[in-house]
């Protein structure tokens, strides 16, 4: 149970999985939320791996303790891929968008965590453009970001932080008619957009083992680096 009163709660983590970005996956200024729990073993890869949430929620309905606080920063880091069901270690692991709703659930999702961001509060939103583009996505919200930063590219997506802060009134810097979000991620000094929806409009299993084993590859040497950091 979420105590709405602590004020040393000032963070959250709106899909949090398992924790892998954290470097203190119980920091304690923070609350971890996801739609769901996992016990060790659930993911053959890394067998030690679970999703313990301190707060069971979705993010399109936030649950009461967490519509009663306010956030001075949210971190949502939705799954990535459009698929009906969670089959395969990936889809088990980073779980997956409903091909027929995505587009009002995140719209959901972004007003809701909005709504508990405090003022001049930052929403740090991740997305990789395997199935759906940035320009997609972005133009669902109703406020520009400031910035964002790729930190991952490869041969079929590329991954981006977008970076939102709550400036009063800032909801009304889009006009209804403007796509100005989509211009941010299309700008002719960025990246160019890559046209994955024919291609990769469902994930095969040879899509799935190739994108699951070169995750898994990079994140095991993140971790090996980590590890020698923190053995100096």
């Amino acid at each position: 149970m979420i105590d709405k009163t602590e004020p040393t709660k000032f963070i959250l983590d709106a899909c949090c999985g398992m924790k892998y970005m954290w470097m203190n996956k119980n920091h304690p200024n923070t609350i971890y939320m996801d739609i769901r729990k996992e016990e060790k073993g659930f993911n053959k890869n890394r067998p030690y791996d679970n999703v313990s949430p301190d707060i069971m929620g979705d993010f399109t309905n936030l649950p009461e303790e967490i519509k009663a606080k306010r956030f001075k920063l949210i971190v949502w880091d939705v799954p990535h891929f459009k698929a009906r069901k969670l089959t395969g270690n990936l889809l088990k692991c980073y779980g997956g968008l409903n091909p027929e709703t995505w587009q009002s659930d995140l719209k959901k999702g972004f007003t809701e965590l909005w709504n508990v961001l405090e003022d001049y509060g930052i929403l740090l939103f991740k997305f990789s453009d395997y199935h759906i583009k940035f320009k997609e996505v972005i133009s669902l919200f109703p406020v520009n970001p400031l910035f964002y930063n790729i930190t991952n590219t490869s041969g079929k997506s590329d991954t981006k932080w977008f970076c939102f802060m709550k400036i009063p009134g800032s909801e009304q810097l889009i006009a209804p008619n403007q796509n100005s979000a989509s211009q941010v991620v299309n700008d002719e000094h960025n990246i160019s957009l890559k046209d994955n929806s024919n291609e990769l409009s469902q994930i095969s299993s040879n899509d799935e083992t190739s994108l699951n084993n070169n995750i898994m590859f990079n994140s095991d040497k993140a971790l090996v680096g980590m590890e020698k950091q923190d053995g100096n």
